[in-house]
């Protein structure tokens, strides 16, 4: 399901970058979506990236982390891993644009794109099942336990999204976290015990 999530983002980011129609009728707009009942902006502008570096980060780490998942679910959840992956990150494309819906819906000109807060849902899923693997971040040598990246990187983007200051959705990757986690603990509450079995021992 990973790679066929990966093949499809990329295929569409790929003729959106040569096709701005394509481009402007899959990004999010909230004033769009909620003046014009474009309800499908919720999920299809994960389809579509600002950039090739925007898309080669976000497929890298979704190929990274959702093999993994990919996995992981297939052993917690036989027979309805494919489903429940699906939920996890269509969930949270859906989930991450939430805020920003409800804070630009008045603002025709505000626009998103990106995988980012699908991305997130799903390294935040691999923290729940792995909280003391290591993740290693660009130029950094020494790897660190997921849980304290987890917390670092939500600590992170609160603070950048309060501050404002760039184009990048922080909220997105903020709330796409926190759904990833949650979501993955209520498929399965017993994974809980098993987290907090793996960090303190």
């Amino acid at each position: 399901m990973t790679f066929i999530l990966l093949v499809i983002t990329i295929a569409i980011s790929i003729i959106a970058f040569y096709n701005k129609q394509v481009f402007d009728k899959l990004k999010f707009n909230p004033y769009l979506t909620a003046h014009h009942k474009e309800y499908w902006r919720l999920i299809t502008y994960g389809l579509v990236h600002a950039d090739w570096i925007h898309l080669g980060v976000n497929m890298f780490v979704l190929l990274s982390f959702g093999s993994l998942v990919s996995e992981y679910f297939e052993l917690v959840f036989p027979g309805k891993s494919t489903y429940y992956y699906l939920l996890l990150y269509v969930g949270g494309l859906f989930i991450s644009a939430a805020p920003s819906f409800g804070k630009h819906k008045e603002h025709p000109y505000f626009n998103s794109v990106g995988a980012s807060g699908a991305v997130s849902a799903v390294v935040f899923s691999s923290i729940v099942f792995d909280p003391m693997n290591k993740i290693y971040i660009l130029f950094v040598p020494i790897g660190i336990p997921a849980i304290l990246f987890g917390i670092l990187y939500l600590v992170y983007s609160a603070y950048m999204n309060q501050k404002g200051n760039d184009n990048i959705g922080h909220d997105a990757h903020f709330w796409g976290g926190i759904y990833g986690f949650i979501l993955t603990i209520a498929l399965k509450p017993i994974l809980f015990q098993h987290f907090l079995h793996q960090i303190f021992g």
